[in-house]
């Protein structure tokens, strides 16, 4: 590991741009105080992998206007909450008396719905291919249980079409962390042909300080090359979790998603089939993204065209205490990390 520090910390070799494509790595990579351990050549990027920050104001509306429905009741993870929509937040819709609950499971709801079978259930289902598997959990027990007043909005987006889009428009990326949570469904496979495509390097990352640092040596040593290595073997085969990828693919199938900021990227979604739609509480087409203060640049930080840093706003208007884009909300968001730990860029 020392040799590593020193290698890393003294490297003089042509410039690199690294993206840590999750949001826990982002985290862990800020907390941990890694970037100040690097060489000014080597420059980690944070990129569109947290869940929350991707999401689309459209999505956030649907939910606010859901949540002043008459006996309907939305419910969501913490970090959603304080999203800002096109007009609001589900905070503010509760602060209004709108019915909106904080659930640390979506299968709380199955309890909840059973319980008050007169209120309609809305469960604000966002993430990646880390989170799908519950979702689709969640409506296997809805039919088995024959709980009908149950139903999901889902934000679902699958990460190797959003790399994709990265490596085309914002360039000069020189290699991927790729996610380890994401891996563990999908297998490390998902990542090769991007890395055939682009000839750069992926390697499937842990979180530990160490195995962080490990793979960007592994990124450094191995510059322009392709290839897919997987430094995090414990919980990651190439294949994935076979069982989990077969529930997803019953419930769900493939769609165009909107990214925030990114536009609509074919086939970047997830969305229920249409044999499940009674469990759709109108997921299909919330497309639209405007950020509620226009000098927001939370678009471009997830593209990795600039760093928080970049922004007018950042550490300014937008602090965690007073957030003006979804970046500087969620504890996985770029803005949240660099700025509670004092990242540099």
């Amino acid at each position: 590991m020392i040799d590593i520090i020193r290698f890393l910390r003294e490297y003089n070799g042509p410039s690199m741009r690294l993206m840590e494509v999750c949001g826990t790595h982002t985290a862990e990579i800020s907390h941990s105080g890694i970037p100040r351990m690097l060489s000014k050549q080597i420059k980690l990027i944070s990129g569109p992998g947290c869940p929350v920050c991707v999401t689309v104001t459209d999505y956030i509306d649907k939910l606010v206007e859901l949540s002043k429905t008459p006996d309907t009741v939305v419910a969501s993870f913490g970090d959603l909450l304080r999203v800002p929509g096109s007009r609001e937040s589900l905070s503010d819709a509760k602060g209004d008396g709108a019915r909106v609950h904080m659930l640390y499971s979506p299968m709380d709801l199955l309890t909840l719905a059973k319980e008050h079978p007169e209120t309609r259930y809305v469960f604000a289902a966002v993430g990646f291919e880390t989170t799908a598997p519950a979702y689709a959990l969640l409506i296997s027990q809805a039919l088995e249980q024959g709980i009908d007043n149950l139903q999901v909005l889902t934000s679902l987006k699958t990460m190797p079409p959003v790399i994709d889009w990265v490596c085309k428009n914002a360039g000069n990326i020189d290699g991927f962390l790729a996610p380890g949570h994401v891996s563990v469904v999908t297998g490390s496979k998902i990542f090769e042909n991007l890395s055939e495509k682009y000839k750069i390097p992926f390697v499937v990352a842990g979180f530990e300080p160490q195995q962080l640092m490990d793979a960007i040596y592994a990124l450094v040593k191995r510059r322009g090359k392709a290839g897919v290595f997987n430094l995090y073997p414990s919980v990651v085969t190439k294949e994935g979790n076979l069982q989990a990828q077969q529930l997803v693919q019953k419930y769900f199938e493939p769609c165009d998603a909107a990214w925030r900021g990114m536009g609509t990227l074919p086939d970047s979604g997830l969305v229920l089939r249409k044999e499940y739609a009674r469990f759709d509480a109108g997921s299909r087409g919330l497309n639209q993204d405007h950020e509620s203060n226009p000098n927001c640049r939370c678009a471009e930080v997830l593209m990795g065209k600039i760093s928080p840093h970049g922004c007018p706003l950042f550490g300014r208007a937008c602090t965690p205490q007073s957030p003006q884009g979804a970046c500087m909300v969620s504890a996985e968001g770029s803005c949240f990390q660099y700025l509670t730990n004092h990242r540099e860029d």
